[in-house]
C-alpha cells in the first residue's frame, strides 16, 4: 500500500517547536527546589471541608523530570529533520539566479 508523503512537514515542524518552547516555559517556571505539595479542599459526606494532597512534591518532579526527557527528545528530532529539509534545499537549489546570469 502506498503511503503519502507529507508535504507539510515545515508546518509540523514549527508546531514541534511551539510545543518545545511551551514544554522549556513551563519547566523554567516551576523548578525543583521551590516546588510544594498541592493542596485542595474537598467536601465531606457531613457538610465540612478537609485538605487532600491533589500534586505531592514528588508527583511533580517526576512530572517535570519526565518533561525535560520529553524535550530533549523530541529537540533531537526536530534538529534531525531540520538538517533532512536544509538538505534537500540545498540539492534541489536555492531557486536564486546568480548574479553573472542575470
Amino acid at each position: 500500500m502506498a503511503v503519502k508523503k507529507n508535504t507539510y512537514i515545515n508546518t509540523e515542524l514549527d508546531w514541534a517547536e511551539q510545543q518545545l518552547a511551551s514544554w522549556k516555559d513551563y519547566v523554567d517556571a516551576n523548578p525543583l527546589p521551590d516546588l510544594k505539595d498541592r493542596i485542595e479542599w474537598k467536601a465531606t459526606s457531613r457538610g465540612g471541608n478537609i485538605p487532600m494532597v491533589i500534586a505531592s512534591i514528588e508527583a511533580q518532579g517526576k512530572f517535570i523530570q519526565e518533561t525535560m526527557k520529553n524535550y530533549l527528545t523530541l529537540l533531537d528530532v526536530v534538529n534531525g529533520l531540520r538538517e533532512k529539509e536544509e538538505a534537500k534545499k540545498e540539492a534541489r537549489g536555492s531557486g536564486e539566479v546568480p548574479p553573472r546570469m542575470r
